[in-house]
């Protein structure tokens, strides 16, 4: 008798990635497609199309499926219900019927179905508090505390790059003074390098070659990042911090000065001390989240 099978989707900027996995986690099938980003409601065919496949694949229906896309989740987690400036055509579109499901779909913010997944079969497995960030063109994340994943009251729980370092500072996309994000993200490595690197792997790679200018920024990176770290687990008490994203792929570039800087600012009790970890699902790690959820959906 062939046994069940959950299928995650991961909808981002210009891809969608998608996998098809057991009830226990373990990867069966996994497909990537690339689109324009203005290339409008591209992708709902392609995440049609994937979940066709898989199924004619199997043989058989998904016994459940779930979507990971950046934005706000609606109330019902059957939608998106904000998301500003990116995939036209998003917001609302309820993905039980786009994908003509009896059963329900849930719909998750990317950050924390990454989460999910990690906590599931990557990273943090068994581990109750969690603060979880995404270190990309932005700083995106989420939270575990006591177990659970927290949405908040409309979604913005775990939005932890819009975090204020600097009042003073210019307002960030979501209007936050000085935020985390434009401290240490992608987005803002021009502006804080005064033009001399275009990407933050630029920066890193100039590091690594002994640039002594790069070494100068990439410091004040990690300990704006460090700063915003120590702060967050104050507010939440978790007891790892994950680190994933692009920059992230940085590894003991980042991670090394990264633990020592946190090991310097933490309030430190009865020698307990925050651990710091890299994301072990990479990119898949939203597919493996939704498909978690979606499988335990009614």
């Amino acid at each position: 008798m062939m046994s069940d099978f959950w299928i995650g989707i991961d909808l981002g900027g210009s891809s969608v990635k998608a996998l098809a996995v057991t009830p226990s986690g373990e990867r069966i099938d996994s497909r990537r497609r690339d689109f324009e980003e203005g290339d409008s409601l591209a992708w709902l065919g392609v995440i049609q199309e994937m979940v066709a496949v898989f199924e004619e694949t199997q043989g058989r229906p998904a016994a459940g499926i779930g979507l990971s896309a950046p934005g706000l989740v609606s109330p019902d987690r059957r939608s998106i219900r904000n998301m500003p400036g990116r995939l036209k055509g998003l917001v609302g579109l309820d993905w039980t019927e786009q994908l003509r499901r009896d059963r329900r779909v849930p719909v998750l913010n990317d950050a924390q179905a990454a989460l999910a997944g990690e906590a599931w079969v990557g990273a943090v497995r068994n581990i109750e508090n969690v603060l979880f960030l995404t270190l990309g063109t932005g700083v995106g994340g989420a939270v575990k505390v006591d177990g659970r994943i927290l949405g908040g009251a409309i979604g913005r729980a775990g939005h932890v790059g819009h975090i204020c370092l600097d009042p003073k500072g210019k307002p960030d996309i979501c209007r936050t003074p000085g935020s985390l994000e434009l401290a240490v993200g992608n987005c803002s490595i021009q502006l804080r390098t005064e033009g001399r690197y275009g990407s933050t792997h630029e920066l890193v790679e100039a590091v690594k070659a002994g640039d002594s200018v790069a070494a100068r920024y990439w410091r004040d990176t990690i300990h704006h990042l460090a700063c915003g770290i120590v702060s967050l687990v104050n507010v939440l008490d978790p007891e790892v911090v994950v680190v994933g994203g692009g920059i992230a792929a940085a590894g003991v570039t980042l991670f090394d000065p990264l633990s020592k800087a946190v090991e310097e600012l933490e309030w430190v009790v009865s020698d307990h001390r925050v651990q710091i970890r890299p994301a072990r699902l990479g990119e898949w790690a939203g597919a493996f989240g939704a498909a978690q959820i979606g499988g335990g959906a009614s």
